[in-house]
């Protein structure tokens, strides 16, 4: 029997698939299944043509056989067979693609799906395989034929006995190594789970048969043995998508139940979102909102995506590129017969597609965010505080680009509603000559309540958004402003909230005490910019405030980061009450006792600084000032 070769081409590509192309090996099966899959299309396609289609769907299972003893793995169907010319086309020339040619040759579009159209699934199976066998027999053909490979030495085709039509592929599976376990392959569970990770909604059942026991029934022959044992046939595979039925075939809980069987989950998910999309690409997505963080989301091990399948069959377990950053907390699927696969379903062929599918997504899934916003309010709350800080950095990190999709999901709570609220809702309740929108940033919102700078804000019925998260100033640092109104900090130098006459009055008054700031910044030193009186304090005695573009939580942040190998520092400038007490006190040290006033002026900075948070350099020294201080009283 004369050995042919295969082409030089194709012993190169041969060579590649086994050692580069594909990441995992146990791509094979996933590969002969659809091959498997898309034989029985064939002759199931041609039966309907002549109008001979009475084989049911159970009658064309595909059936896998793992042998321990001989080291083979056996998958076989009851398609439409091969002649001995397919055979050579097939799989004598890597890459000429038998599905291809058969949809074109019909030009059959869209109505019939065919997985395997490049022709190089086949040889994947090379990887797990020292020799592979394909006994074949074409629907109306009377012989079968025997092709026979050991690799990129060539193959053999010869004529052979074989019941039935349809295709067997049995593989003679490699010996174990150091590093790769090939047993797995002939292990039953290790199959059926690669089945249901891989291939479980093909269209036809895929079945194995499993050895099973059960106990003695009275009066059986034991032989010794504790169990009797036999053997069933298992179908391995689901067949029917949830994701294909429309959304009024499926009640909640069907989608409740899928999602938890499918992504590990114990609670139902906030949101599910079935999206039927037809038009420049068509796809069929079913994504879902978790309703609690997982785990390990914010950690470098969370790995985002979601599964992507070309008419049924898993191309991907987690492709990054269908969703962004800002939304990798959605979990779910996307089939679509649309993607181009190259020689590799691992691989995409034309991301032009896959990005029209992903902006399509991003565009539903903020669609999705806003009506739980809007009609379940409680709901949408609780994702917030599970994922808002995703969004926010999702801002931060992509340099303003994203505000407008993700400007209105963002969520602050409210120093007057005393609940978390949008910025649509916040500029709905503005003034009308208000012309910023006010944030005071703090480790929580009780605490921002007692801050100094946001007194007299809110005596005077501003509203003031309390952010709590290390990364809220930079997200609204970066936006800029919300429908033309601009962010301002209560710790920025100018809030713009002054009569005319309250800013005379604190003009004259500064005037009067120039000197005593003169001298309090000079002992205060490079520690701050400037010393002046205060516009936005009522009770409070001082506070810190900056200028500039980085704020005192900015640096406080950036500095606390462990990368942070040179501190930064705001513009600091210390405000001081002029209608507090500590001010006469203060004034009347500087005209009698110069020293006292400069131990004054060290406290009272120490004081601002603590009450920021940033804490002071000396606490020592601050501790035996307040002392001295108290002594002199």
């Amino acid at each position: 029997m004369e050995k042919k070769e295969f082409k030089a081409e194709s012993k190169r590509l041969l060579d590649l698939m086994i050692n580069s192309i594909y990441t995992h090996k146990e791509i094979f099966l996933r590969e002969l299944i659809s091959n498997a899959s898309d034989a029985t299309d064939k002759l199931y396609y041609n039966a309907m043509q002549t109008g001979n289609a009475g084989l049911s769907r159970e009658e064309l299972a595909i059936h896998i056989t793992p042998d321990k003893e001989a080291r083979t793995l056996t998958i076989s169907d009851k398609g439409c067979g091969m002649t001995r010319e397919e055979l050579e086309d097939n799989l004598g020339t890597i890459a000429r693609s038998g599905s291809l040619a058969f949809k074109q040759e019909h030009d059959l579009g869209s109505d019939v799906d065919i997985i395997g159209q490049f022709g190089v699934g086949f040889y994947s199976a090379f990887m797990v395989a020292k020799k592979i066998v394909v006994v074949s027999k074409p629907v109306n053909g009377d012989a079968a034929f025997r092709w026979e490979s050991d690799g990129a030495d060539g193959y053999t085709i010869e004529e052979t006995q074989k019941d039935g039509h349809g295709t067997e592929i049995t593989l003679y599976i490699k010996d174990n190594t150091e590093d790769e376990d090939y047993d797995q392959f002939l292990e039953t569970y290790s199959l059926r789970n690669l089945v249901r990770k891989y291939s479980d909604y093909i269209r036809y059942p895929i079945t194995m048969d499993i050895e099973k026991s059960r106990d003695w029934e009275e009066g059986e022959e034991t032989n010794g043995q504790e169990y009797a044992t036999y053997i069933e046939t298992e179908t391995l595979n689901s067949m029917i998508p949830v994701w294909k039925k429309t959304k009024a075939e499926l009640a909640e809980h069907e989608y409740e139940e899928f999602y938890k069987s499918k992504f590990g989950d114990y609670d139902d998910p906030a949101r599910c979102i079935h999206q039927n999309v037809e038009g420049v690409v068509t796809y069929t997505a079913l994504m879902f909102i978790p309703s609690r963080t997982p785990f390990n989301y914010y950690s470098k091990d969370y790995e985002k995506g979601l599964q992507l399948y070309s008419n049924g069959v898993m191309i991907m377990e987690k492709c990054a590129d269908l969703l962004p950053d800002y939304f990798s907390f959605v979990r779910g699927l996307v089939d679509s017969p649309d993607l181009s696969l190259n020689i590799s379903r691992e691989m995409l062929q034309h991301d032009r597609q896959l990005k029209a599918i992903a902006q399509s997504i991003e565009k539903k899934i903020k669609s999705e965010l806003i009506n739980m916003q809007k009609n379940d309010r409680e709901k949408y709350e609780e994702f917030f505080k599970n994922f808002g800080m995703q969004i926010k950095f999702g801002i931060y990190s992509s340099y303003g680009r994203k505000k407008e999709l993700l400007e209105d999901l963002l969520m602050y709570y409210s120093s007057s509603e005393k609940k978390p609220v949008t910025l649509e809702e916040y500029v709905g309740r503005m003034r009308e000559s208000q012309q910023y929108i006010y944030y005071a940033c703090g480790e929580t919102t009780a605490k921002l309540d007692l801050l100094p700078q946001t007194e007299m804000l809110r005596d005077k019925g501003y509203e003031i958004l309390y952010l709590t998260d290390e990364i809220d100033e930079f997200a609204l640092k970066t936006m800029g402003s919300y429908k033309e109104k601009e962010f301002r900090s209560v710790s920025d130098a100018d809030l713009d909230i002054d009569d005319e006459g309250e800013k005379e009055e604190i003009q004259k008054t500064a005037e009067d005490n120039k000197s005593l700031f003169e001298f309090m910044k000079e002992h205060l030193g490079d520690d701050v910019k400037e010393v002046r009186l205060s516009t936005r304090l009522k009770t409070h005695p001082v506070c810190l405030i900056s200028e500039g573009g980085l704020s005192l939580e900015m640096e406080r942040v950036l500095n606390a980061m462990p990368t942070a190998t040179e501190k930064v520092k705001a513009a600091r400038i210390l405000e001081i009450n002029a209608n507090h007490p500590i001010f006469a006190a203060l004034t009347k040290a500087y005209a009698e006792d110069k020293e006292k006033a400069a131990r004054m002026t060290d406290v009272l900075y120490a004081q601002a600084s603590l009450i920021e948070g940033i804490g002071v350099d000396d606490p020592v020294a601050y501790a035996n000032a307040v002392c001295s201080l108290i002594a002199d009283n």
